[in-house]
């Protein structure tokens, strides 16, 4: 991701538009960053009345996930390691009131660090069949329209 200009560069951007007579695309290009840019730190200038950046405010809405549910995800776990996601979602609604789904609490589970006992089945856990079986595969044959062909070599 790319990171922000300093502030530096932004003061020394709005200094040279403000004492001069360029427009901003002319500045822009001196300063060789884009047109836009110096348009967006103008703008964000005459309405705060800073030259400086302001601080970056928290998007979206506040976790509902805190320090306590934490700390109440990390005993369920203790005490009970084999506890489905269903279950400790069904605790933490009947004793802090938060509805969490699934997916979100494995996610808080895997930031955590918290592995559960149980796993979901993984592809090849299955015992596989043995090779002295007549599966047609193992003596060089395999079924084609319920006729055995030979595999080639």
């Amino acid at each position: 991701m790319a990171k922000a200009y300093s502030d530096d560069l932004r003061c020394k951007i709005l200094q040279t538009y403000e004492e001069s007579d360029l427009g901003q695309e002319e500045v822009a290009e001196q300063f060789c960053v884009s047109y836009g840019y110096v348009k967006k730190i103008r703008r964000q200038q005459l309405q705060s009345g800073q030259m400086e950046r302001q601080p970056q405010t928290r998007y979206g809405p506040v976790s509902r996930v805190t320090a306590q549910v934490e700390e109440q995800l990390r005993s369920a776990v203790r005490q009970q390691p084999d506890v489905t996601l269903l279950e400790l979602a069904q605790r933490l609604e009947q004793s802090s009131g938060i509805v969490l789904r699934k997916s979100r609490l494995s996610q808080v589970l895997e930031r955590l660090h918290l592995r559960r006992k149980k796993n979901p089945a993984r592809r090849g856990t299955r015992q596989r069949p043995s090779p002295t079986k007549k599966t047609g595969l193992a003596t060089g044959y395999r079924r084609h329209r319920g006729r055995a062909v030979g595999v080639p070599g």
